[in-house]
């Protein structure tokens, strides 16, 4: 009795396109170790996703997935960046301990992410609203949009928010 042994899909696909994707990723990004993690988490998502069939174009696959992760890369180092910034602003006495900073950060990731699904101008109503208390009437005046609109976005960014964290 022989064993016939199927190719994986997924292996073959990282064997013939994991160079190719490695070196994209150096080139947009300046950097080949942090290439190599997108790399990696390029693959870790295919392997999630298992595609059922043979991919008839596998690299613009491949490139649409990694564009996903370099996208949430510079949106996370430009959220870091902005985090070091406010920390510059504080008196040293003030500044939190680095545990402190590693959970506010870790925090900030997770709003982040919460909040990525929602349409640029819910998103902004809702920022304007939480973090520097701004009445519906004030978000309606500065989005440009009528006050029953301005009502409506933070009320869909609160639902959403809230669909996120206490799933039915």
């Amino acid at each position: 009795m022989s064993l016939t042994v199927q190719p994986d899909p997924v292996a073959e696909l990282y064997r013939s396109h994991h160079g190719w994707l490695h070196g994209w990723l150096r080139r947009k990004l300046g950097c080949s170790d942090k290439a190599a993690d997108l790399a990696h988490d390029t693959f870790l998502r295919v392997l999630a996703r298992r595609p059922a069939n043979a991919l008839e174009q596998p690299r613009a696959y491949l490139g649409t997935i990694a564009r996903g992760l370099l996208i949430d890369h510079w949106r996370r180092r430009e959220l870091e960046q902005a985090w070091l910034d406010t920390l510059a602003t504080l008196p040293e006495p003030q500044l939190p301990s680095l545990e402190e900073r590693a959970i506010l950060l870790e925090t900030l990731h997770a709003i982040d992410r919460m909040l990525d699904g929602l349409k640029p101008a819910v998103r902004q109503a809702f920022l304007w609203a939480q973090l520097e208390g701004l009445s519906c009437p004030r978000i309606a005046e500065r989005l440009g949009v009528s006050l029953a609109t301005a009502e409506r976005y933070v009320a869909q960014a609160l639902r959403h928010c809230y669909a996120l964290h206490f799933p039915a």
